[in-house]
């Protein structure tokens, strides 16, 4: 049984009590209006309803049981540390691993394999996405960093929002890029035509800039670095399919899934995105940190297929 307070600060804008909780925990709505349902929150000592309205001064209580179907399952998974003291780890991940259990996938995720190597992580975002700051795809690979501890994790949540963690992609894209060197800058948000997907033909956007800089060009594809400045959902996917150029491989925006290369076809079985790159303050002794991550071998092998001639 895991329990949390919350004291609204004179600055906390006034909102829904499942609302603010799921922010505050990174638990989902769903689980907190089941937790409100079952009295397992409250507010001032008293039971109230998931869209009360919080304000100042207000106390608000939080127990979790412990359920076990929702308790992370270690598993003893190989995985390639780049980094770690007691306060952080930072993995890079491979492609086709999803971050944390949900539906379709209850095991041989990130955090399965985190917590039986590291037993104690975060206790922000459990059970399931204990220490996670932030996310990757299951299909990207590259640098991720997970908190170990309370403060850490706060830490690292600051500098992200703060936009102070510098972040680089490799991408394999689809054409030929006439620019050598470009930003993208349209906002993104939830799809007009299918909710599940990002585009940045959308009511309520948000600011979303990428930056990037072209490696190498092929007969029909493009590598890229890329620099996003911000962190949206599916960011770069998107941008570069909105621009005319998809991600190769890429199945849910551009649906580029080979392509002709001299006298073969070089297929691409998931996106070509790794973030080869981090930069940012260690959250507890603020040391400078920058971790680098060699690409995968699906994605050198595509790229030596796309140079022969």
């Amino acid at each position: 049984m895991r329990k949390a307070v919350y004291i609204i600060a004179p600055e906390t804008k006034s909102g829904r009590l499942d609302t603010f909780i799921s922010r505050k925990s990174h638990l989902t709505r769903s689980f907190i209006q089941k937790l409100i349902r079952q009295g397992s929150i409250t507010v001032n000592s008293r039971a109230e309803k998931a869209g009360y309205k919080i304000k100042k001064g207000d106390k608000i209580e939080l127990t979790i049981p412990d359920e076990p179907e929702r308790q992370l399952a270690p598993e003893d998974i190989p995985l390639e540390i780049l980094w770690e003291d007691e306060h952080i780890v930072v993995v890079n991940k491979p492609p086709d691993m999803v971050i944390y259990p949900a539906v379709g996938n209850r095991s041989g995720t990130l955090m399965n394999a985190l917590v039986s190597r590291c037993g104690r992580l975060s206790s922000v975002g459990a059970p399931l996405r204990p220490g996670v700051v932030h996310r990757l795809d299951k299909n990207t690979s590259g640098v991720i960093v997970i908190a170990k501890d309370d403060r850490s994790h706060h830490g690292l949540v600051d500098q992200f929002k703060n936009r102070e963690v510098e972040k680089h992609y490799t991408a394999l894209l689809y054409g030929r890029l006439k620019e050598d060197s470009g930003e993208i800058t349209s906002a993104i948000g939830r799809s007009l035509s299918d909710r599940k997907k990002m585009s940045v033909k959308t009511r309520n956007g948000k600011e979303a800039i990428t930056k990037f800089e072209v490696v190498r060009r092929f007969n029909s594809a493009t590598l890229v670095n890329v620099r996003i400045i911000t962190g949206r959902t599916h960011q770069i996917r998107v941008h570069f399919a909105s621009i005319g150029y998809p991600v190769l491989g890429d199945k849910t925006y551009g649906k580029k899934t080979s392509v002709k290369s001299g006298r073969i076809t070089v297929n691409f079985s998931r996106q070509m995105l790794h973030a080869y790159s981090m930069r940012l303050k260690h959250p507890v002794n603020g040391e400078s940190l920058e971790f680098t991550a060699p690409m995968p071998e699906d994605m050198e092998e595509a790229i030596g297929e796309l140079s022969v001639k």
